[in-house]
């Protein structure tokens, strides 16, 4: 058996280097957990509001703070996702296997399937903006152009959500015969 050469032994300190440099992405997954913080806080602020003033406020204030508090928690739905599924992805495996509460997604997550459910849930967040405009349309004055331009913004999510699927189910597919055929 040969020694390692210098050249060798530089690369392979390059590689474990580069492959430690992951663990950078571990302050960003802590920073995304102060941020679903604040979301609970904002949550809860509002449920206070909607509870303390439900005498004097009509139905469509109701159901516009209502989804309001719904885009709250689809918007903290897809800080999990990116927290757990990202770090399970990128960082480090989170060694849950057995746990009672282990998400079902994760057990098959990995980047395109991560892209694919983020898609989807910045869909529901845009449909609960576009949902809250047109309510609004009836009781103040919104400009066309807003609407136009949410409607088109909502659209561009449905479309890359529909090309990412279909982009990963097609990766996903060639994977699968290459193992087929090895």
């Amino acid at each position: 058996m040969n020694p390692p050469t210098s050249a060798h032994s530089s690369l392979r300190a390059l590689s474990r280097f580069i492959f430690l440099s992951r663990w950078l992405q571990a302050p960003l997954y802590f920073g995304l957990i102060v941020a679903q913080g604040v979301y609970v806080y904002h949550f809860f602020v509002e449920l206070w509001h909607l509870l303390t003033s439900m005498q004097g406020i009509s139905e469509q204030t109701i159901m516009l703070t209502v989804l309001g508090l719904i885009d709250v928690v689809m918007i903290a739905n897809l800080l999990i996702m990116v927290i757990v599924g990202g770090y399970e992805t990128f960082v480090s495996r989170l060694n849950l296997d057995g746990h009672p509460d282990q998400p079902e997604w994760l057990s098959h997550v990995n980047a395109g399937v991560l892209k694919v459910k983020l898609a989807t849930a910045l869909i529901g967040i845009s449909s609960i903006h576009l949902l809250k405009t047109f309510i609004e349309v009836g009781s103040k004055p919104v400009a066309d152009n807003v609407v136009l331009w949410q409607v088109v913004v909502h659209m561009t999510f449905v479309i890359s959500a529909l090309l990412l699927a279909w982009t990963d189910r097609i990766s996903t597919r060639t994977a699968a015969e290459t193992r087929a055929a090895h």
